[in-house]
């Protein structure tokens, strides 16, 4: 698998569990002090994170990381 895909891959789980938690873009950058340029770039797979980043946004989406990555 490529880097590209593993992108898109986390992105697109960052924006399912978000919705599920019905929070905006917004609310999540402010949990974790980021842009919610930040997080767009990240749900849209434009943007390559730190490990730390990582698991700060799935802390902030409030499951663990065996749950976030449950439907992959």
């Amino acid at each position: 698998m490529e880097e590209k895909d593993n992108l898109l891959l986390f992105g697109s789980r960052v924006r399912e569990i978000k919705k599920e938690q019905k929070l905006t873009q917004a609310q999540l950058a402010e949990k974790i002090d980021l842009s919610t340029n930040f997080i767009g770039m990240v749900e849209r797979g434009k943007r390559n994170t730190t490990i730390d980043k990582m698991y700060k946004i799935i802390e902030a989406l409030g499951v663990s990381c065996a749950k976030f990555y449950e439907k992959q």
